[in-house]
């Protein structure tokens, strides 16, 4: 009797380990807060404001820039505080849906003040 009971008890062990596996992997998941990027601040043109992509922010890079941080030159925009020159054609400029120009930029690092992304206004503003 003793011998099936340890033999039981081995048997039971392995789904032990993989229900505790389980319920550790779900419990992580409902922890995990979503992915979300941070909203613009609104403006006239956009009332209720819009929000930055999850690839150009996490949740801290992006804002609107004030008049003058961002020149638009022949070469492309010049962004004026690092002198970093973003070409027109560049895959990290984006439409701005409310016709002013945010930055989005790595805050800390290496590649601090490097542009992520840069929404521009299109020329008719």
């Amino acid at each position: 009797m003793f011998a099936a009971t340890i033999r039981l008890a081995r048997a039971v062990e392995p789904v032990g380990r993989s229900l505790f596996f389980l319920a550790a992997a779900a419990v992580a998941a409902m922890l995990t807060a979503p992915a979300f990027a941070h909203d613009a601040t609104p403006t006239a043109a956009m009332p209720q404001g819009w929000s930055y992509p999850f690839s150009c922010c996490a949740n801290y890079d992006c804002r609107t820039t004030h008049t003058g941080e961002v020149l638009e030159k022949p070469e492309g925009y010049v962004i004026a505080g690092t002198g970093e020159v973003v070409p027109m054609t560049d895959k990290r400029i984006k439409d701005s849906p409310d016709g002013e120009f945010h930055w989005c930029a790595h805050q800390a690092g290496l590649d601090a003040g490097k542009t992520i992304c840069l929404f521009v206004p299109p020329r008719s503003y």
